[in-house]
């Protein structure tokens, strides 16, 4: 566990709160000294967190949901991520979401990295 001010520790609160799993992601990226912004609004849809700091920008694409994620999910999140010129990060909460190696070789071919978060229940 991180050491975080009580501000960011307060913030992670309101997050997991208000946004469910992608507050919690949202937290971590704050509790590790980015500042984020949630729900980034964008024509392909909303980028999920936007993290930046030590002079990089990540858009992040948070997948809870029990999906076998697609070529098409990670295209769409390129094409994001493009727009806001970050690097783009799809992260994979829990479990629940699963990816076969088409899809992991096409992230890796395309820079996205595939981060998954497991959750203490």
């Amino acid at each position: 566990m991180l050491m975080t001010t009580a501000r960011a520790a307060y913030l992670q609160k309101i997050y997991r709160e208000k946004y469910g799993s992608i507050g919690v992601v949202a937290g971590r990226y704050l509790g590790a000294g980015y500042s984020v912004e949630i729900m980034h609004p964008t024509r392909y849809g909303p980028i999920h967190i936007i993290a930046r700091g030590n002079n990089t920008i990540m858009a992040i694409e948070v997948i809870d949901k029990p999906i076998k994620v697609t070529i098409d999910d990670v295209q769409r999140l390129i094409n994001k991520a493009k727009l806001v010129k970050a690097k783009p990060i799809l992260v994979l909460y829990s479990e629940g979401p699963t990816i076969s190696d088409d899809v992991y070789r096409f992230c890796k071919e395309n820079g996205v990295k595939v981060r998954r978060i497991r959750v203490e229940k």
